[in-house]
């Protein structure tokens, strides 16, 4: 960066990496599924979490249900980044959603609003949060990005797009935070058990012309050697991993939490 923030030493606290406990978090989708079990393990070990969510009764419920701050924003909307805090210490980029046909029979505007969601947003919560993170000399950036940045699967061209920019993104946020102490990590899982996989079934058995159980079977994990779906805490662990006091030398990665599908 050229920011003008000085260089974090070497063998400072700040360097080696503290545990979340007195820090503050801001999590984006944080009502349901990923983002929910991220902010519940976040405020678990002691930050104070902003729930980020565009559904209220969500939001308000998560954010009630753990201590945090609910905010009811709509991440499509580049100006409504300028309504969250920017003080923030760890900074989750979750929010996302699906959109499964054909290259060709893809709708323009579902694509479009994809990327806004899920790499657009995130550009701006990291250029509004980074500087006070570089400021205080730790930070914590963790992209929820998806084995969709690794690898591409038919029938899902918004998403696998959006996921590959996020890998890029969070890739130069590593290199510019590194001299401050900040991190940039992507964490990669297959498919988990939330809503938005729900949904994804019901669209794939369209897509493909099979049942729901075949899409879980050949569909879903088809390429991966754990025949099973990974849960939200799963990757919560991960991300809280990735916050605490032994990965300050972590930064720049992608994390595969898919079963062996990236290995095979």
């Amino acid at each position: 960066m050229t920011s003008g923030f000085p260089p974090v030493p070497h063998g400072t606290a700040a360097a080696a990496g503290l545990d979340p406990a007195g820090r503050t978090a801001l999590v984006t989708g944080a009502g349901s599924g990923i983002g929910r079990a991220c902010a519940s393990a976040l405020a678990e070990a002691g930050a104070l979490v902003h729930v980020v969510d565009m559904d209220a009764a969500a939001a308000k419920s998560v954010a009630a249900a753990i201590g945090g701050r609910a905010h009811v924003v709509d991440l499509a909307r580049a100006e409504a980044v300028g309504e969250l805090p920017a003080d923030i210490d760890i900074l989750v980029n979750n929010a996302g959603l699906q959109h499964v046909a054909p290259l060709t029979e893809f709708p323009p505007d579902r694509f479009a609003l994809m990327q806004r969601v899920m790499v657009q947003a995130p550009f701006l919560l990291i250029r509004r949060t980074l500087p006070y993170m570089c400021a205080r000399g730790w930070g914590r950036v963790v992209n929820i990005s998806s084995v969709h940045g690794l690898r591409a699967s038919a029938f899902k061209a918004g998403y696998v797009t959006a996921k590959h920019g996020l890998e890029g993104l969070s890739k130069v946020t590593a290199v510019e935070g590194a001299p401050h102490g900040v991190t940039s990590n992507c964490v990669n899982p297959g498919y988990v058990r939330t809503p938005l996989v729900e949904r994804q079934v019901e669209a794939q058995a369209a897509a493909h012309g099979i049942d729901a159980g075949q899409v879980v079977s050949e569909v879903l994990l088809g390429r991966s050697a754990v025949k099973r779906l990974i849960e939200p805490e799963e990757v919560a662990a991960t991300v809280l991993w990735l916050c605490g006091p032994h990965t300050g030398y972590v930064t720049g990665a992608s994390i595969p939490l898919d079963g062996g599908w990236t290995a095979a």
